[in-house]
């Protein structure tokens, strides 16, 4: 193995110990307000950013937690071979698809998410792990936003309303991460199953034909193709399949999210632990550290609310 995979993956070792933990999660999930979880970050790996403040929202706490995350993957993507940072950057091209949210939801008039005496937040700085963020972000009408899109890796996403991008972008994300990062293939799939189902049957929104011949590829024709939630479940590939396996009710999707969560963690930590270089501790180290992020900022919105740490560890799969 290269020299650059020896750097890489000593690179995502080092970084496993900018995670929280569940310990001190539970800690700042246990803080009665804000400012005191926030005093309690302070002196870990997300004090970049963080600053206790009468004026912090939740929502502001939390994108902070993820700027962190971000920053972390950014270095992670430096230390890395071609192949290293090509699937670190399909791991986090959710970055990119909040990024491109906004911007078409600024293009629409949409009023901002932070509220009226809040600024819009800036677009997360990609750096390196930007896939076509530089050509996105200089549109100025939605229809512009889907042609940029149609001509970059992301793909045309069938339409240009933000629940067409917002959906289409995922999937393209799906799709990539599977074939850029194939030990995360399984997570990929199973996400995917997710999106979809509840676009179809939770939402009840057709996704745009290009986008379910896309997801096709990763959940098979028949899974896409179904017209009840149970027809859904039964064509799902193993590969997806596992995440629902028990959610019988589409109503109950949302106990399927924390599932991921920790599925997501413990093969990362299982990744992380293998001896040999390569991708497999690298895709490991972007699991831990994006769950720690996850459980981190459901802490937050806990915190915000009062603190809740008498309450049994699952109250922290909350996502923020």
């Amino acid at each position: 193995m290269g020299a650059g995979w020896v750097a890489g993956v000593t690179r995502a070792r080092a970084l496993r110990t900018r995670c929280l933990g569940p310990e001190d999660v539970k800690e700042v999930a246990g803080a009665r307000t804000l400012d005191d979880a926030l005093r309690r970050l302070a002196a870990t790996p997300y004090r970049g950013g963080l600053a206790p403040s009468a004026g912090s929202s939740p929502a502001e706490a939390q994108r902070a937690v993820t700027a962190t995350l971000l920053w972390h993957l950014r270095i992670l993507a430096g230390w890395q071979p071609s192949a290293g940072t090509e699937a670190v950057r399909a791991l986090a091209a959710g970055f990119e698809i909040r990024n491109t949210e906004r911007h078409l939801s600024t293009l629409v008039g949409d009023a901002s998410p932070s509220g009226p005496d809040r600024p819009r937040p800036s677009p997360y700085r990609l750096g390196a792990l930007a896939i076509a963020w530089t050509r996105l972000s200089a549109t100025r009408t939605p229809a512009e936003l889907r042609n940029a899109l149609t001509a970059s890796s992301w793909g045309d996403p069938g339409g240009d309303s933000p629940a067409a991008v917002a959906t289409g972008m995922r999937v393209a994300a799906a799709v990539r991460l599977a074939g850029a990062a194939p030990d995360a293939a399984r997570w990929a799939a199973a996400r995917l199953a997710l999106l979809v189902a509840r676009e179809v049957f939770v939402v009840g929104r057709r996704l745009p034909d290009v986008s379910a011949h896309r997801a096709a590829r990763l959940l098979g024709p028949r899974a896409v193709e179904a017209r009840s939630y149970a027809g859904f479940r039964q064509a799902l590939p193993d590969t997806a399949g596992w995440l629902l396996e028990d959610v019988g009710e589409a109503a109950d999707l949302w106990r399927a999210e924390a599932r991921w969560w920790d599925a997501v963690e413990r093969d990362g930590r299982d990744m992380l632990r293998r001896s040999r270089f390569g991708p497999p501790p690298v895709v490991g180290a972007v699991a831990l550290l994006s769950a720690d992020a996850w459980r981190t900022r459901g802490a937050l919105e806990l915190a915000a609310h009062g603190g809740r740490g008498d309450q049994p560890a699952e109250v922290l799969d909350v996502p923020g």
